[in-house]
């Protein structure tokens, strides 16, 4: 095992740690630990959002799913830069101001309740269950994809890597709260961007330029350099169907609700959309130039998944190496972090609080938060010791959980009058049914689809329907709720 890579990794553990003890010294209250005081700087809060939504499937599913299909799998990059681009443009500030005038939300739970005056706590109770379940599956990829870099490049077993993974990652979200995960967030985006240009731009230096990389491709398969080679309609529309996925994400949506203004939002849109672009279009080119260089020298790849490690491990020094491993743990850890976070808030503010100890004291609430946190990572954990399938399969069945049953209910909230608490109890409950049972019961076959629509498409539309059509079968929304929007609305 190599002294000169190790060394690499434990200055970025340490690193990670030293950020965790430095915000737990600056977290006093549960506002602070759960949301970082909405005092978010448009810069941290996009590196942020960033970093927390790009996890091991950025550095190992997206170049892994280029290495096998092309190009033709960067229809789910195309996807997602247009849906975060709307989220910061349009949801940001929008949700940004009205979770502060909605009685001071925190949570998204608390969102739901307090934007539609829900007495009845359904919004509250739904809405933290759909968290729990979706976050857990969501942080055991991320578990699974730090087990399977520490097998593959350190030669410790998979269990083994989890475990050095989950110690370090909860001890700074333990201890830091929003803050650390914020700031951890930052360096963790940095360190990815800058990876995500090095390994292909290297690559592709090493052997010889673009027309070798062409030449290698088209010799496998020239199909492969064409981005519409082997889509139909239905799998375009899967792909950009992620895009829809980022107006339901608590984790990256609650960096909204942080931001110090809401004006900060433009701010933060052009920081974070040129991190983005950057980083999946590295993504992307990794995988084709890896496999390009993989032809050229005539070796194989036992896991296409682990392209992004064993092209740092074969073309730098282990310096470097650890470096571009660092990033591979940055984007696992800043969005495992984050999962944890947000669902520890909900159950501490949404569950404890609410239905247990109302009276409870910031100091107690700290402490649940706390022990939610060990809670979570502890199911999650579960889940990964098994491994239970690829990292990208994982993390689109928690991504279009949230996105069809948070996502909806999100956007009318922000911009529809009419909307009430039984639309949006409605909405997050058909799609999230819509999400667990579409690939269980095979859905795609029965209304006679030939290939699987990912399943946020037909959530979303769901759920867009039932917050419809419930709305306007019951009662008006009152007085109350109406004059918070209208308030919004004079601010936005």
């Amino acid at each position: 095992m190599n002294i000169y890579l190790i060394s690499s990794i434990v200055v970025y553990m340490v690193a990670m740690l030293f950020i965790g003890y430095y915000a737990y010294k600056r977290t006093s209250s549960h506002s602070d630990y759960m949301l970082g005081g909405r005092g978010l700087t448009p810069g941290v809060a996009a590196l942020s959002a960033g970093a927390s939504d790009m996890s091991g499937w950025l550095m190992m599913g997206l170049p892994g799913a280029v290495f096998v299909e092309g190009f033709s799998a960067a229809w789910i990059a195309i996807g997602l830069t247009m849906g975060a681009y709307i989220n910061w443009l349009y949801v940001a500030p929008r949700l940004r101001t009205f979770t502060e005038v909605a009685n001071n939300s925190i949570t998204i739970p608390g969102y739901f309740e307090n934007r539609f005056a829900d007495h009845t706590r359904y919004l509250r109770i739904f809405s933290s269950i759909v968290i729990f379940i979706f976050f857990t599956v969501y942080v055991a990829s991320g578990m699974v994809a730090g087990g399977v870099l520490f097998e593959n490049v350190l030669g410790m077993s998979y269990q083994t890597g989890i475990w050095v993974l989950v110690g370090v990652t909860i001890a700074y979200t333990l201890f830091g709260g929003f803050l650390a995960v914020s700031w951890t967030d930052v360096v963790q985006g940095m360190i990815m961007m800058l990876a995500l240009v090095l390994v292909p731009v290297v690559t592709l230096i090493t052997m010889g330029g673009p027309t070798e990389v062409t030449t290698e491709v088209r010799a496998i398969d020239p199909s492969m350099l064409n981005i519409f080679t082997g889509m139909t309609a239905v799998g375009i529309i899967s792909f950009l169907g992620w895009g829809l996925g980022y107006f339901g994400q608590p984790h990256i949506i609650i960096r909204f609700m942080a931001l110090t203004t809401a004006k900060g939002a433009g701010k933060a849109r052009r920081i974070g959309m040129s991190w983005m672009i950057v980083s999946l279009a590295g993504a992307v080119f990794t995988g084709l130039i890896g496999l390009a260089y993989y032809a050229q020298q005539g070796m194989e790849i036992a896991d296409p998944e682990t392209i992004f490690i064993q092209l740092g491990d074969i073309l730098f020094h282990p310096i470097i190496t650890g470096f571009i491993l660092s990033a591979i743990l940055a984007a696992v850890m800043s969005t495992i972090s984050s999962q944890l976070l947000v669902t520890a808030s909900s159950l501490t503010d949404d569950l404890y609080k609410s239905f247990f100890r109302r009276a409870a004291s910031d100091k107690e609430l700290v402490i649940v938060g706390r022990l939610a946190v060990l809670l979570i990572s502890a199911a999650a954990l579960l889940i990964a010791w098994i491994q239970p399938g690829r990292i990208l399969d994982m993390v689109s069945y928690a991504w279009a959980g949230f996105g069809a049953s948070f996502g909806p209910v999100i956007l009318m909230s922000l911009f529809w009058r009419r909307m009430n608490a039984q639309g949006a109890l409605a909405g997050i409950i058909s799609g999230a049914v819509v999400v667990l049972l579409w690939s269980t019961l095979d859905l795609s076959s029965v209304i006679g689809l030939s290939e699987d629509l990912y399943e946020i498409i037909p959530g979303f539309i769901v759920s867009v329907l039932m917050i419809y059509v419930v709305s306007l079968l019951t009662k008006t929304p009152s007085e109350e709720i109406t004059n918070v929007f209208d308030e919004v609305k004079r601010q936005s």
